[in-house]
């Protein structure tokens, strides 16, 4: 087996970053009640991961490796966040979430995957509707001023646009595998 160069080691380890580092910060979110105390976590489970990269068996489940070191920074945080009793959360809690979170990792996933496709097979203003509303965080009054349309009208086409998608998504999730 060849041995990888370090630049080729970084930048391994920076493609399945990028391509699983929403999923990673998802998961945080779903774990820690405050923002700033998660996006703390995250950042040091990026170093981390880093540090351990050379024990990521290539090929593996890059999600589930980094999940299992998420769960053990999120539990870390807690033992010493002593400063914040109103937040206490029990570990056994924070494993069983955990836990569930793993077990509905593939379902999301396929969802997440669905969902993308779909919005690629939206008509481009209905796109960049959603874009606005839900990735850009914009509310209906400023979507309506930027759009050209009526509040009542950004409602409207924000309903049916979110029924396309999700029968377009429960489409592909139960359509037979190929």
């Amino acid at each position: 087996m060849a041995e990888t160069s370090p630049d080729q080691t970084a930048e391994n380890y920076l493609q399945l970053l990028n391509q699983h580092e929403k999923s990673l910060a998802a998961y945080v979110y779903a774990l820690v009640n405050d923002r700033h105390d998660a996006e703390d976590i995250i950042q040091s489970c990026k170093l981390t991961m880093w540090k351990q990269f050379a024990q990521f068996e290539p090929g593996s489940h890059f999600v589930a490796w980094a999940r299992r070191i998420a769960l053990h920074q999120i539990l870390n945080y807690r033992r010493s966040a002593k400063r914040k009793p109103l937040y206490s959360i029990d570990p056994a809690f924070i494993e069983a979430v955990a836990a569930e979170i793993d077990r509905e990792g593939d379902t999301y996933s396929a969802r997440s995957e669905a969902l993308q496709e779909c919005l690629k097979q939206l008509p481009e203003n209905q796109r960049r509707l959603v874009l606005l509303r839900y990735y850009e965080d914009h509310d209906i009054s400023s979507i309506a001023q930027e759009t050209d349309r009526t509040e009542t009208a950004v409602y409207k086409l924000l309903s049916r646009v979110r029924s396309a998608l999700n029968d377009c998504v429960t489409a592909r999730l139960n359509a037979p595998a190929s």
